[in-house]
């Protein structure tokens, strides 16, 4: 079974996600920033359909899994950059680097062991560890979710939510891991949006998705564990809700309920 473990980084700050200092500033809820709940991204649109072509990619084979994600980076690149410039939003390509290993540091702070992407927002680089069980099953839909979601964040960094996502106050450290999910749910649907904007073109049939959302539902936040990218139904939820409207105005995850973040 796979193991879904991807994150975002601040940078030279230090891993937000996983740090255990507090900041011991006033209760944050509800969140009043207008940059995470309101942001001029809810009121761009629908992504435009547009097409996509992936690349062949064999099981096990690292090189032909690189020019996948590449690919699938190019059309991000595309159906991003057209919306943003049309929203009179910034835009900028990201940066992707491919690992056998990832390296022990990325972003200025340790890699945690298992971690298989990450983000960085001071560089805006993603990074991807192509291990052996990513590459086990090349043919379903992981990833190119996979590089989806890890570009939603990179979206999230271009239009100012990262950087209020990072400044936003808490006084305890749920109160932290709901931050960290409501973000992290957030690129899962916003790359539920892409998705649905290239569905027609990838010629997939619906099976796909649906296995794709089962990988989400079996990985959530394990018990007892850390509760940083919320329950596996948290996961689908957004993901689907995403999909469904191919609106990222359905991805404020910012102004719902806690338990829409579970």
């Amino acid at each position: 079974m796979r193991i879904r473990v991807i994150t975002a980084l601040t940078g030279a700050a230090g891993l937000l996600l996983t740090g255990t200092a507090l900041t011991g500033t006033a209760h944050a809820y509800p969140i009043k920033d207008k940059a995470l709940t309101q942001n001029k991204l809810y009121s761009t649109g629908k992504l435009a359909t547009t097409e996509c072509a992936e690349k062949p990619v064999e099981d096990g084979d690292r090189a032909s899994a690189k020019r996948y994600l590449t690919g699938v980076l190019n059309c991000l690149n595309t159906s991003w950059k057209a919306h943003l410039d049309a929203a009179g939003l910034p835009f900028t390509k990201p940066v992707l680097k491919t690992y056998a290993k990832a390296p022990a540091r990325f972003c200025g702070d340790k890699v945690g062991k298992g971690t298989e992407a990450l983000y960085c927002s001071s560089s805006r680089t993603i990074l991807i560890e192509l291990h052996k069980d990513l590459l086990s099953d090349t043919g379903d839909l992981y990833l190119f979710h996979l590089m989806s979601s890890m570009y939603s964040y990179h979206v999230q960094n271009l239009v100012g939510i990262d950087e209020a996502y990072t400044a936003a106050p808490y006084k305890n450290a749920s109160e932290m891991n709901e931050q960290i999910r409501r973000n992290s749910l957030q690129a899962d649907c916003l790359a539920g949006v892409f998705i649905k904007s290239v569905w027609p073109s990838l010629e997939r049939p619906a099976s796909n998705w649906n296995h794709m959302l089962g990988i989400l539902k079996d990985n959530g936040d394990p018990k007892g564990g850390p509760r940083t990218h919320g329950k596996g139904g948290s996961q689908v939820y957004w993901s689907k809700r995403g999909y469904s409207t191919g609106d990222p105005a359905s991805c404020n995850t910012w102004t719902a309920s806690s338990a829409k973040v579970s």
